[in-house]
């Protein structure tokens, strides 16, 4: 059986990160992995830090840009350059529990559904929870995305034997909801974890904590991205910004 998994993580001035998200995959009870890690134009020493754990981790496959393309492009190096049976995505400053690959991995062979994704804890930048765990639901539909991404890039876990290799779309912000959208157009549901497996680190500097400024971004989402009608977009935006609010208020 193929059971490799292929961990896609972007990198941009991530250097007082990364060590620590590695170590969390390094630790993973399934070590059957590979993680390809893209930076995308860091300035600071992420490049060498990243090379210099690279030279005792094989499974590790770097892929410095010579310049920023965002972390749409970022991610799609990583997902073209992929060769799992699944795949998987994890932002160089979040953290994944030990067993959050085999129990992804065990939730989809028992389901028989291709496409699941974990609750999990949340954190400030100095692994303090500070905020409530966020518990995903059981089951979310390509409507319920487009009302709240309750998939997070952290727990996503895809059966790309399955379901096939698909790329974000090449937008500044929400491209990861693309992604999924595009899977659940294909699937009733995606498969939601109860129990956290993985922790996302708040920083404090992150545009997703401003949702004034990702209105616009939401909006030009709903209509160019999905090619909603106005009807439509404003109805779901109406939910989004609801839900958003909720999800932050602890």
């Amino acid at each position: 059986m193929n059971d490799l998994v292929s961990i896609i993580t972007p990198t941009h001035n991530s250097a007082k990160f990364i060590k620590e998200t590695i170590r969390s995959v390094r630790a993973q009870t399934h070590s059957h992995w590979e993680m390809l890690i893209v930076d995308d134009g860091s300035s600071d020493d992420t490049v060498e830090v990243v090379q210099k754990i690279c030279q005792t981790e094989s499974r590790i496959k770097f892929f410095p840009l010579q310049q920023n393309v965002g972390p749409a492009k970022a991610r799609n190096v990583g997902i073209e350059n992929a060769s799992g049976n699944y795949m998987t995505f994890l932002d160089a400053d979040d953290i994944w529990f030990p067993d959050f690959i085999a129990n992804s991995i065990q939730t989809i062979q028992q389901t028989g559904i291709p496409f699941v994704f974990s609750s999990y804890r949340r954190a400030n930048e100095k692994l303090e929870f500070v905020y409530s765990d966020f518990i995903v639901p059981q089951k979310v539909t390509y409507t319920d995305i487009l009302k709240s991404n309750s998939i997070s890039c952290l727990t996503a876990f895809v059966h790309i034997e399955v379901l096939g290799k698909k790329f974000m779309p090449e937008i500044r912000k929400r491209q990861d909801m693309g992604l999924w959208l595009q899977y659940l157009k294909e699937i009733p549901f995606a498969y939601g974890i109860q129990e956290p497996k993985a922790i996302y680190r708040i920083r404090e500097n992150s545009l997703s904590r401003n949702k004034k400024n990702l209105i616009k971004y939401q909006w030009q989402f709903y209509r160019e991205v999905e090619k909603l009608t106005i009807v439509q977009s404003a109805y779901y935006m109406l939910h989004w910004m609801y839900r958003g609010f909720m999800k932050y208020r602890n």
